[in-house]
């Protein structure tokens, strides 16, 4: 039976029970249930804390888990990441006082507080800076106003709760987050459950990030269609009573399909129509 942790409360809480369940797994839970058996697919979830997963996975209690990538990056021991999921997207990036000039590459010397050491301290390291780390949990962005910190390194979405603070977002982001699946190693992904799992994921992965987009469009336009929408391998094209005209399907992507749309109605498409897909396997 595959064994798969999932996160207990949170942001990526929601996403990730949203995301198994549309794959067709029965992942949902009573409030403060701690396991859930799935027996039509032989396996069971459980809801642990998220920064937690990345030990139960790594030192191989858990065969896989869905957890944040800079959660799974601060672990002691970090597990392999085996599928960015697209969803929970952040950016861990460092902030000092608004105004101050201080940089990443300046903070030698100086204190920085944040709530994710291991990742704080392997960055200071590859810029070849000596700071103090201070290690706090929760509200990093106050440690500068109470005085123990010059600089905080720390998860930042808007900004805008830093920005509250009298601080400014400083130099290039340390890393790019989102959920990730991860797993103890190469061999546990490679498992016949573990890769259905992993392909349905994907699968739903691929489609939300594209939609099926269809048209009529006149023969002597076809070749300009074809290109504004060139499917994966090439687009279905289908003959419709009047021969002057053919119908048109391709998966696009859906940023930028209001564009493609607009292109399309310029060069003579009618009934043109985007539906959402659930899932894509390409």
């Amino acid at each position: 039976m595959l064994r798969i942790a999932l996160p207990n409360k949170g942001s990526l809480s929601e996403g990730a029970v949203s995301i198994v369940s549309e794959a067709g797994y029965a992942c949902g839970r009573a409030a403060k249930e701690l396991a859930k058996l799935d027996s039509s697919n032989d396996v069971e979830f459980f809801f642990l804390r998220p920064r937690d997963i990345a030990v139960y996975v790594s030192r191989g209690v858990i065969d896989l888990g869905i957890t944040g990538r800079d959660l799974n990056e601060d672990a002691a021991e970090p597990a392999l990441e085996v599928l960015p999921l697209g969803f929970g997207r952040s950016a861990f990036r460092y902030a000092v006082p608004a105004g101050s000039g201080l940089t990443p590459e300046s903070l030698g010397g100086r204190r920085v507080a944040c709530s994710y050491r291991n990742i704080v301290e392997r960055d200071l390291r590859r810029r070849g800076v000596e700071a103090t780390v201070v290690k706090v949990d929760g509200a990093v962005e106050i440690s500068i106003r109470l005085g123990v910190a010059d600089a905080v390194a720390d998860v930042v979405e808007s900004g805008q709760t830093l920005r509250a603070a009298g601080l400014e977002v400083v130099g290039e982001p340390v890393m790019q987050s989102e959920a990730i699946v991860v797993a103890r190693d190469a061999a546990t992904a490679a498992l016949p459950q573990a890769v259905t799992f992993l392909h349905r994921l994907k699968g739903i992965v691929v489609g939300r990030a594209y939609e099926m987009l269809e048209y009529d469009i006149p023969r002597a336009a076809l070749e300009q269609a074809v290109v504004l929408t060139p499917g994966i391998e090439s687009p279905t094209v289908a003959p419709l009573s009047d021969p002057d005209w053919v119908a048109v399907k391709a998966l696009c992507l859906r940023k930028g399909i209001n564009e493609t749309m607009d292109q399309l109605e310029r060069i003579g498409a009618k009934g043109i129509v985007a539906a959402p897909i659930r899932a894509a396997r390409i």
